[in-house]
């Protein structure tokens, strides 16, 4: 019996490795919960603003590049976007490619946005590119972004 014990320890070692990488789901999985998570964030941007979807689609730690100027941390993410002088203001996005890690804990986007908004003189201002988004699956189960 003394014998058994250490590779009964082992097995159950094994076995509950092995749990963990079932229950985080296939990585095919993960890419949708991520295109999902997309939709969702897109669709709160324009029910609800640039401010309350960026700040909840944040994790705390999460870091953003605006205007050549790294903004760091939901709570300044929002202030950022609640400042935003603008009217009209529309970004739409989606993604062309998403990838996640084996562990299927973090994952990448990328694709084209379109962003548009009236300035201050009433002219309608158009601009256009390519995002980048890293997600990070949260100790909840929900992917939250940590870089866009």
């Amino acid at each position: 019996m003394k014998k058994l014990l250490p590779l009964l320890i082992l097995f159950l070692v094994f076995a509950s490795c092995r749990k963990n990488q079932e229950s985080a789901g296939t990585a095919a999985d993960c890419k949708q919960e991520i295109i999902r998570t997309e939709k969702e964030f897109e669709m709160m941007a324009a029910e609800k603003g640039l401010a309350e979807a960026f700040a909840f689609y944040a994790s705390d730690s999460a870091v953003i590049r605006s205007r050549g100027k790294l903004i760091s941390g939901k709570h300044e993410i929002w202030k950022h976007y609640t400042g935003l002088t603008q009217k009209d203001v529309s970004l739409k996005w989606s993604p062309d490619f998403v990838d996640v890690s084996a562990s299927c804990d973090l994952g990448y986007t990328y694709g084209r946005f379109k962003f548009s908004f009236t300035d201050s003189t009433g002219g309608k201002v158009l601009d256009s590119g390519y995002f980048h988004t890293v997600w990070k699956k949260q100790p909840d189960g929900r992917w939250r972004f940590v870089w866009d």
